[in-house]
């Protein structure tokens, strides 16, 4: 994992700032505390802070190719590196080290931006070819690495991050009003978009050519596609034995490839479904505590997960530690991470995960972590509400109306992901469109609440924001299965800009690197493949991944219902943060910016600190984007 950055100029010329590229790789030294690099033409500037994980000794980048024709930057892993090395494009090269990310350079001399394709891997790479005057970026198919450009005046610059990006002098920081608006529905700003008008997030699975004709943004892999393949394909539902040994099988090779590494290696682990499967499979590779693990430890016995891994860290013999999220610690994490997000988040398990990868530093460079399973392997309770809502639609009107007043009758609580928010959830918004009522349940806001929130300044935008929206869910759509059609928007939506951004980030501030064997290429594209009634199947989630860990798990994590890590942020908002988001969300304050309207905003906090209902969920978002206009707008 590094942190990269740079310009090249489209036309030719020299570039305008070229004492920029310097300083721009400055922001980005928590990526890469190890060494920094760059290579410097007068048309074009790759930068690079370097995080030590394959060859330590001669492993720095950039790379350039021995004639001097392209040159190479990349954050991230190239787990087939081996493989790449012995392909014949590759047999007379002069290689100077063994780093994955010099094994890509005979493979674009040999083939051009089609060598992309034959990367299995996470990654985010610059590639400026001298012969033909062009930068070529490309981003990871699943999205774990990140990768922003801005297009200003015939120079493309890039970063990992956009704080990098924004200290290059010609690009202009006008917020752009759709993110801010798509960003208070969601609580996070989906790709292309940033919070910033000129800057934009290549998106997964894409290639990005910048040449005297223009940007050109393009996809060399895409989920919809392997999905839409596998519903044409399929014949008959698979039995669910036979999908469970492809799974595990293809789970373990990935989890070993995904070990590579010159540097220690852990597993977060919460002792749920996901992350035992991890350590159970890593656990194959290293002696009695050869592995480390770490979990996050609460107070708050419906937050705390502390127990439950414990039992699995005893079970595979791994070196273990608990992680205290007490109320100064978590205090002190938001500080970290509100100072250092450079794009707002409303992903309140940042905070823990910062703790985590903290605690992990100490020890580790490497972190496996979980990210992908529920998206691919249908995780989330929501799913289950999608394959009941057709049934609560077909109750008579008078029914569903009792039901409906029996829920909203219970007292609201303010743990984590309890039955009753569930179920207020589920009943208010179980008649509307699949796409509609999965962006109520799962948004922050959703589509419904936006228009009665939204200020002034968002207002323009709005109409927009719900068509984009809908847009994506149609995108997602997946032939004769709605709800692989929800998974699949989930998978290109919140993953990676929800998830996969709260893990890098969080990582990253810490100087470690985060991987994802779910986001494996052979595991993403056999679990896209499988019909949805392999996954969800009645009241369980991720059937058959719990299948095939069967073999491999004691039964207890078989059982356990989903968790999910989080903060308690609803007595937070009430308690102990309360000053802070009273300054944060004061009505004069929000008149003044003109994003939110003031009433609204503090019904909802009123409403909240009464106990009349839980609008954490809702109310944080807010509260980030407030702190990120205070660093950063």
């Amino acid at each position: 994992m590094c942190g990269i950055t740079g310009v090249a100029s489209r036309t030719g010329r020299p570039l305008r700032h070229p004492d920029a590229p310097a300083s721009m790789r400055d922001t980005l030294a928590h990526r890469g505390p190890d060494g920094a690099g760059s290579v410097e033409l007068p048309a074009a500037s790759l930068q690079i802070r370097r995080l030590a994980i394959v060859d330590l000794a001669r492993g720095d980048q950039p790379f350039t190719s021995p004639d001097g024709r392209a040159s190479i930057v990349c954050n991230g892993e190239i787990y087939n590196s081996a493989e790449l090395r012995r392909d014949p494009a590759a047999r007379d090269y002069p290689f100077r080290s063994r780093s994955d990310v010099e094994s890509v350079l005979p493979h674009y001399l040999a083939h051009g931006p089609d060598a992309i394709r034959r990367l299995e891997g996470m990654f985010a790479l610059a590639i400026w070819d001298a012969r033909e005057g062009r930068l070529l970026l490309a981003r990871d198919r699943s999205g774990e690495k990140p990768l922003f450009y801005a297009d200003v005046d015939g120079e493309l610059v890039f970063a990992s991050e956009p704080k990098a990006i924004l200290a290059y002098p010609s690009v202009p920081r006008e917020l752009d009003p759709l993110a801010a608006t798509l960003f208070v529905a969601l609580g996070y700003v989906p790709q292309p978009l940033t919070m910033h008008r000129a800057i934009r997030k290549l998106p997964p699975g894409c290639l990005l050519a910048a040449d005297a004709s223009g940007v050109r943004v393009a996809p060399y892999w895409s989920a919809a596609d392997i999905a839409a393949q596998g519903a044409a394909s399929r014949e008959r539902t698979p039995a669910l034995s036979d999908a469970a040994g492809a799974v595990r099988d293809t789970l373990r090779r990935a989890v070993g490839r995904e070990l590579m590494a010159d540097v220690p290696v852990g597993v977060f682990t919460s002792g749920g479904l996901d992350s035992s499967l991890l350590v159970a499979l890593a656990a194959e590779h290293f002696p009695p505590g050869g592995i480390h693990t770490y979990t996050i430890s609460f107070s708050d016995p419906s937050y705390d997960e502390s127990g439950p891994a414990a039992v699995i860290t005893r079970h595979f013999r791994t070196t273990h530690r608990a992680v205290n999220a007490d109320p100064d610690n978590l205090r002190r994490a938001l500080d970290v991470v509100s100072d250092g997000l450079d794009e707002p988040l409303g992903d309140p398990a940042v905070l823990p995960t910062f703790l985590l990868s903290e605690a992990a530093s100490r020890d580790v460079k490497v972190i496996l972590s979980g990210e992908g399973a529920d998206e691919l392997f249908g995780g989330y309770p929501t799913y289950i509400g999608h394959r009941a809502a057709h049934g609560f639609a077909a109750l008579p009107g008078w029914l569903r109306a009792a039901v409906r007043r029996a829920v909203f009758a219970w007292p609201s609580s303010p743990g984590k992901v309890t039955i009753e928010f569930l179920l207020k959830r589920f009943v208010a918004h179980a008649g509307l469109t699949p796409v509609d009522r999965h962006l109520e349940w799962f948004g922050a806001l959703g589509p419904a609440s936006l228009p009665k929130l939204l200020g002034p300044a968002a207002a323009p935008a709005l109409e927009s924001a719900i068509a984009d929206l809908r847009h994506r869910g149609e995108l997602a759509a997946v032939p004769g299965d709605t709800l692989a059609g929800i998974l699949l928007l989930d998978f290109l939506t919140y993953l990676p800009d929800d998830l996969l951004t709260k893990v890098d980030r969080a990582t990253m501030l810490a100087s470690i690197e985060a991987r994802a064997p779910f986001l494996d290429r052979e595991v993403m594209e056999l679990a896209l493949r499988l019909p949805s009634a392999l996954k969800v199947r009645g009241l369980s989630t991720k059937a058959v991944l719990k299948e095939a860990a069967r073999p491999l798990l004691p039964a207890s994590v078989l059982r356990r219902r989903k968790r999910g890590l989080s903060v308690p942020i609803a007595s937070w908002i009430n308690h102990g943060l309360r000053h802070e988001v009273d300054r944060l969300l004061a009505p004069s304050r929000l008149e003044g910016q003109g994003w939110l309207r003031p009433a609204a905003v503090r019904a909802l906090l009123a409403e909240h600190r009464s106990g009349a209902a839980n609008h954490a969920r809702r109310l944080w978002p807010l509260v980030m984007f407030q702190l990120w206009m205070d660093r950063w707008a």
